[in-house]
């Protein structure tokens, strides 16, 4: 412990050893000491060293400090030790722990060498160290494993800086721990929990290890995603006070922008989890007097960010469209609007909120109407479109700024015919209002100002209100500018190439070049009115043809990019500047081959590649505003086309010429077939829909004919029986009664006769009740020899369960039949008691069919009884068929008692003929014996009986043992 004691800031009375023979001394105490104190302190004492001695106590002590994380595992302490001893050695931060639990000061040596002064490559220095220990470290994957492992133990001590250790790893070798966690079985998992932790240290530095940890690996940010990731960032974000909240919240929305970007999985989950919906109340920026700190500006920033990776454009088509269907429903898009609108907002909160708003409605017709209907909260109130083209032509306003609200116009008007059509139609001379300042004002008040930036803006942004329109492309060839007092207006497209032909500034002359390369292309009509001053094409020549600096070399480009859409689009209509003769004109003064190569220098211009990266404009200065992205794909697509047009000859074209007039035949007479059959089409569904809808109401129909059909049958026996009972008058009431009666004398004859055939019926049954009697008998006789007749008795007992059977149904049948007969009577009884009411009372017919009804009541009442006789004596047969099955059943557990029986016995029988044969076989053997015994005594001379004698000896002892049984 004295050693200790001087290491760790005692006063030692000899010299004092270096700080290298120290750490190996302590390295030494650590693998060899048994008891668990001593080995604490030389790890604390390595830790009080180790950011001095860093290199030393890398490489002397870390596999002895790992081998301690192995083995004293049950005691935090020291656990806690190795842990920030590592963490000294990896980490590359110049900020020294305050260790609170050392006793002592630092060591004498430590006093006397100072901290060398860092120069400018020392933290390079620092940091190459920190990676070689850390490639050391994690070349044995069971090390990060282990601090996994780790990690898994509650107590603040381990947790802690096993926290800060694995962070440390990841900022050395970060794809290299990445793949180590990554197939470690929980591995992701295990450092989810951090954020759970309730000691919010231990949660803050496990949300910066898992920013680390999701960085650049999609597999790990797709399980970090469904470990329920998103849940936890946002409750912590709500807890902390959205964008009023510190720096965790920041962190949160770090560790969010690593999930969700350039990761399509993640974002589909977080818009399927419904987690855009809780994005909105964090742009609840409350009062304008509230205060904007630093760290709310720097959450607001990062929560827009977040906002535009879910509909970024580089995002799936149908992605992006649904988040931003999402936005809009749940009221961001309002929210961030209203932001816009506001006023103390920061410059820089308000540009990221522009170019928020850009994406979210860029492509989105729904949100671009919505935006469109936005007003600015002034004075009169003014479109909030109107108000940022304010902001985007005053050069007092920051270029930032300007650049967003020009990506932001750009959006509005992508895939927005309609945004287009009303931004052309504020240029147009019947909708101007003077009273009120409109955008296409503002547009051409930029076009033609003194600053070159608002000159380039405000022709890109009328450029993109003529994108892909060819309608718009025309109308804006109506505008008319009035230039001064007493001179005749001119149009926006001859005001557009004056100022061109002055010479302005390059950034100016590139921005008009942009403008009338976009709006006459594929507009024959535009290319017309532009041949039509005869100044243009001149123009376009010299500056082609001439050498001029680097700088007019893009001007160049574009010229010859200009000249060409006037070869590829015109169509012939100005006999001086026909296709043929503007390729003259080029191969004379221009020539092609240089036409062609100041044609291609537009694309290898650097600022070319730059804005054809992404749609939105991006400069580092105003210098550099050059090209526009939605220009460059026009040039990509026009570039090949022009240059084979140049190339053509006369007799090309005119093949051309003639191939296309053909075509265009062709084609309209496909349109006008295509016409024909979309007519045949609308025409075969319309008849479709008039069957289906004659087909349901034919159905309809036919249900309520026999609807009706049914209802008239029943009013027709309703009637019939009506006229059976009353007659149609007075006078056919005797001819009804006796037809009446008549009807009555036929079905009694009818019964008479059925009751005739149930008699005869009824002698066949009872003939076969006493033929099944007499079997009866016969069984119950032949009961008493069971063992012999037992086959015979199951056969005539299953015949006979038939009979009965078909007996039991015959009598049902004629159960039915007379139950039948007595509704008839009752009918009949009804019909005459009618009859009689009606007919004369002195009647004789009705006397007679009244004793006949007598007789037959009293037929049928002898057919009841004696079918009620014929039922008790089926009962009766009944009985006795069960006790002679009982009897059947009794002599078959007999026979099979006497069967068992007879097996015994005749086992008994093979048992003693066994035992019989043994017994032979023993009186053998001593008759052998009983020689052998005899021939002995003969020759020892003894007198010896004679067989006779012994064999009647034993015929006597056989006798007299037969006579015992």
């Amino acid at each position: 412990m004295n050693f200790l004691r001087g290491v760790m800031g005692g006063q030692p009375a000899g010299p004092q050893p270096s700080g290298t023979e120290t750490i190996q001394k302590l390295c030494d105490r650590v693998a060899s000491s048994t008891l668990l104190e001593d080995r604490r302190d030389a790890v604390r004492a390595l830790k009080a060293l180790s950011k001095k001695y860093r290199s030393e106590v890398a490489s002397q002590a870390m596999s002895h400090l790992i081998h301690i994380l192995q083995t004293d595992s049950s005691d935090s302490e020291i656990i806690g030790y190795a842990l920030d001893t590592l963490y000294n050695i990896f980490s590359n931060d110049e900020e020294e722990e305050q260790d609170e639990s050392e006793d002592g000061g630092p060591s004498s040596s430590g006093k006397q060498s100072s901290k060398p002064a860092h120069d400018e490559n020392g933290q390079k220095q620092a940091d190459d160290l920190g990676c070689q220990f850390t490639e050391i470290f994690i070349k044995e994957q069971e090390n990060v494993t282990l601090l996994l492992s780790l990690l898994e133990e509650f107590d603040f001590h381990v947790r802690w800086p096993g926290v800060k250790l694995l962070t440390a790893l990841l900022k050395n070798q970060c794809s290299q721990v990445q793949a180590v966690i990554l197939v470690s079985p929980m591995g992701v998992s295990r450092l989810m929990d951090l954020l759970a932790d309730s000691r919010e240290v231990i949660r803050n530095d496990g949300l910066l290890l898992l920013q680390h940890l999701t960085k650049g690996n999609a597999a790990i940010q797709k399980i970090v995603a469904f470990e329920n990731a998103f849940e936890r960032l946002l409750d912590i974000i709500t807890e902390e006070g959205n964008s009023d909240g510190g720096i965790v919240v920041e962190d949160c929305l770090l560790l969010l922008l690593n999930l969700l970007k350039n990761n399509s999985s993640n974002q589909n989950f977080f818009k399927e989890g419904s987690y855009i919906q809780r994005m909105k109340p964090w742009f609840e920026v409350g009062d304008e007097n509230s205060g904007w700190s630093a760290q709310k500006v720097t959450n607001l920033h990062l929560m827009l960010q977040l906002v535009r990776v879910m509909v970024s454009p580089v995002n799936p088509p149908g992605a992006t469209s649904s988040c931003q269907k999402s936005m809009y429903h749940c009221g961001l898009l309002q929210q961030l609007c209203s932001i816009l609108m506001a006023t103390g907002v920061p410059a820089d909160i308000l540009t990221e909120t522009i170019n928020t708003v850009s994406e979210v409605i860029r492509g989105s017709q729904v949100n671009q109407d919505y935006f469109a209907s936005v007003n600015a909260p002034s004075n009169p109130p003014r479109p909030a479109i109107v108000v940022l083209l304010m902001s985007m032509v005053n050069e007092k306003q920051p270029f930032v700024l300007r650049c967003a609200v020009l990506y932001c116009f750009q959006c509005f008007l992508y895939k927005n015919q309609k945004g287009q059509g009303e931004i052309v139609a504020t240029l147009l001379p019947s909708t101007i209002d003077a009273n009120s300042i409109s955008a296409g004002q503002l547009l051409c008040g930029g076009l033609f100002s003194t600053d070159s930036v608002s000159n380039w803006c405000a022709a890109v942004a009328l450029a993109h209100a003529l994108q892909d329109n060819l309608t718009q492309k025309e109308q804006l060839l109506r505008v008319q500018l009035a230039t001064s007092l007493g001179n005749p207006p001119v149009s926006l497209l001859q005001q557009c190439t004056n100022i061109l032909s002055q010479g302005s500034k390059v950034q100016t002359r590139v921005g008009l070049l942009m403008l009338l390369c976009t709006w006459i292309s594929n507009c024959p009509i535009a290319v017309t009115h532009f041949l039509h001053n005869q100044a243009n094409i001149p123009f376009l020549t010299g500056q082609i043809s001439e050498n001029l600096g680097e700088d007019e070399e893009l001007v160049q480009g574009l010229c010859a990019l200009l000249l060409g859409i006037c070869i590829y689009y015109n169509d012939n209509s100005l006999e001086n500047y026909t296709k043929e003769k503007l390729k003259q004109l080029i191969e004379k003064r221009i020539g092609k081959e240089n036409f062609v190569e100041k044609l291609g220098s537009n694309c290898k211009h650097e600022l070319y590649s730059r804005a054809a990266q992404k749609p939105q404009p991006v400069f580092s200065s105003p210098e550099q505003m050059l090209f526009d992205h939605e220009f460059t794909k026009l040039v990509k697509e026009l570039e090949a086309v022009i240059t084979k047009a140049v190339h053509k000859s006369s007799e090309e074209e005119k093949k051309e010429e003639e191939v296309k007039k053909t075509l265009e035949q062709h084609d309209s007479i496909v349109t006008q077939y295509k016409e024909l059959i979309r007519e045949q089409d609308a025409q075969i569904n319309e008849l479709k829909t008039q069957v289906s809808s004659m087909k349901t109401q034919n159905e309809q129909l036919q249900a309520s004919v026999t609807q009706q059909l049914s209802q008239i049958q029943q009013h027709k026996d309703q009637y019939n029986v009506l006229k059976l009972k009353l007659g149609k008058d007075s006078q056919q009431h005797n001819g009804e009664g006796a037809q009446v009666n008549g009807v009555q004398l036929e079905e009694l004859s009818r019964l008479q006769e059925e009751l005739e055939e149930l008699k005869k019926q009824h002698g066949l049954l009872q003939g076969q009740l006493t033929e099944k009697d007499s079997l009866i008998e016969k069984m119950k006789s032949e009961g008493a020899h069971p063992v012999e007749r037992t086959a015979g008795s199951s056969e005539n007992n299953a015949e006979l369960q038939k009979e009965l059977e078909t007996l039991r149904a015959q009598v049902q049948s004629q159960s039915a039949e007379i139950s039948q007969l007595q509704a008839e009577r009752q009918e009949l009884l009804k019909k005459a008691e009618t009859s009689a009411i009606v007919s004369a009372p002195g009647n004789t017919d009705s006397a007679a069919a009244a004793a006949r009804i007598t007789e037959l009541e009293r037929r049928l009442s002898e057919v009841t009884g004696e079918t009620e006789k014929i039922k008790e004596e089926g009962k009766i047969w009944s009985d006795s068929k069960a006790a002679l099955e009982q009897q059947v059943a009794t002599a078959n557990s007999s026979v099979a008692i006497l069967q068992n029986e007879k097996s015994k016995l005749q086992q008994e029988v093979a048992e003693s003929k066994k035992e019989q044969d043994d017994l032979l076989m023993l009186l053998a053997d001593q008759d052998q014996k009983i020689l052998t015994l005899k021939e002995k005594l003969k020759e020892l001379g003894e007198p010896i009986e004679e067989d006779d004698d012994l064999d009647t000896r034993d015929q006597y002892d056989d006798e007299d043992d037969e006579d015992d049984d």
